[in-house]
């Protein structure tokens, strides 16, 4: 359980330091959650193709298997994210993969369309428990000093996660049906579900917000920051655009002239161990040269790799995608990290606002998945690419007005 209480911790403890045991069982702990969480929450995405044939739905109507799920997430986080405040953080994770995975088991058995996305609506909700809660248990229970690095930790196991999830669903789509695919992804979300129940070290400096009136002037206080509102909506559109790529990316290798096959096609998402790297490597250029400069040259280097996309060649499909990965999670890395920090420093419920940040950010996913399946249906991988492209010149320009916020750092 929880400390709880304010005073459950001694003063003189700033959170557990570099070469702790306890730094180390909290980092793998958080890592494996986010891998099992996003595993979850994306395997279908390499599936897209072949849920579209054995369903006999559209190419976009096949791309709800994935925003429903991101829908009922971002509804998650508003319920999750306040009540984490008031019941600890811990509770919410564990609970939150426990049903997870349960779910995972059922949707391996689903006999119609509509059972599937009924599941993974209550599954993308109670997945919410998790991004609700892991930045800010990271900032509460770690020292300064690492915890940055720490959340790009976590943000790296979300990119493996994505990674696995599609890569299992891929292969094993190959060898024996989508069935098969998702019932090894329920395996896997089991296994992280006892792992992280056995390692995650609970809660010692949580202090809970006793009232729902406090919850609620905090909830409200969250929309009170420029630099948190902007924040909100590079969630929202980075992830519109990250998410539109690879949705429709899966129609486009499986298509001619490439035609590859699920398997194949699924290699793709290997570029997912670029990002695992990029972002642990953005949130220490963060702490030396400044939030301020690196999320903005992500967001650049995001847009270099949608142009990429572009032209013919396989090769390009791949670099491209590469460096959209590469750009994308480096700022994601250090955006959430500092929409924690700021909170912090602006006297703001930082659970709350970590919320509201994934809450952007899932919504941004539904939003561009479901209108990547109609751009890719109405004018091919063009299409696509503009509408991604869109999303990411207006989190550019977010970027820009954040740059001229005022800081809250005291140091």
């Amino acid at each position: 359980m929880d400390a709880g209480t304010p005073g459950g911790m001694p003063a003189d403890r700033a959170g557990h330091r570099a070469g702790e045991p306890a730094l180390r069982r909290a980092a793998t702990g958080v890592f494996l959650a986010g891998l099992a969480v996003f595993a979850t929450l994306y395997a279908p995405q390499a599936l897209l193709p072949e849920l579209s044939r054995a369903f006999d739905v559209s190419p976009a109507s096949s791309t709800l298997v994935i925003s429903v799920s991101t829908a009922a997430l971002a509804v998650g986080l508003l319920v999750l994210g306040p009540l984490s405040d008031r019941r600890g953080r811990t509770p919410i994770l564990h609970a939150s993969l426990a049903a997870a995975a349960a779910l995972a088991v059922l949707l391996a058995l689903t006999p119609a369309w509509w059972v599937l996305l009924v599941l993974r609506a209550l599954q993308g909700f109670a997945l919410a428990g998790l991004p609700a809660v892991a930045v800010a248990y990271l900032r509460e229970e770690l020292h300064p000093s690492v915890s940055t690095r720490a959340i790009g930790l976590y943000v790296s196991g979300t990119a493996i996660g994505g990674l696995t999830g599609r890569l299992l669903t891929g292969v094993l789509t190959d060898l024996g049906g989508w069935r098969t695919a998702l019932g090894g992804t329920a395996v896997l979300a089991v296994g992280c579900a006892v792992a992280v129940r056995l390692l995650l070290p609970p809660s010692r400096r949580f202090t809970r917000v006793p009232r729902e009136g406090a919850l609620l002037r905090q909830l409200a206080a969250g929309f009170t920051d420029p630099a948190l509102l902007a924040l909100y909506g590079v969630a929202a559109l980075l992830m519109g655009g990250f998410v539109a790529v690879y949705n429709a990316g899966t129609f486009r290798l499986e298509s001619p002239p490439y035609s590859l096959t699920p398997a194949l096609a699924s290699l793709v998402f290997l570029a997912y161990l670029l990002g695992s790297l990029s972002s642990p490597t953005a949130g220490w250029l963060a702490d030396r040269l400044g939030r301020r400069l690196v999320v903005p040259l992500s967001v650049a280097v995001m847009g270099a790799g949608i142009a990429l996309t572009l032209p013919g060649p396989l090769w390009c499909m791949v670099a491209g995608l590469c460096v959209l990965t590469v750009g994308f999670f480096a700022a994601h890395g250090v955006a959430s990290g500092w929409v924690a920090m700021r909170a912090q420093l602006g006297g703001r419920a930082v659970g709350q606002a970590a919320s509201l940040y994934s809450f952007w950010y899932y919504v941004g996913s539904s939003v561009g998945g479901t209108l990547a399946g109609r751009a890719w249906q109405d004018a091919g991988w063009p299409g696509v690419a503009v509408l991604a492209g869109s999303c990411t010149g207006g989190a550019l320009l977010l970027t820009v007005l954040l740059g001229r916020t005022r800081s809250l750092q005291r140091r």
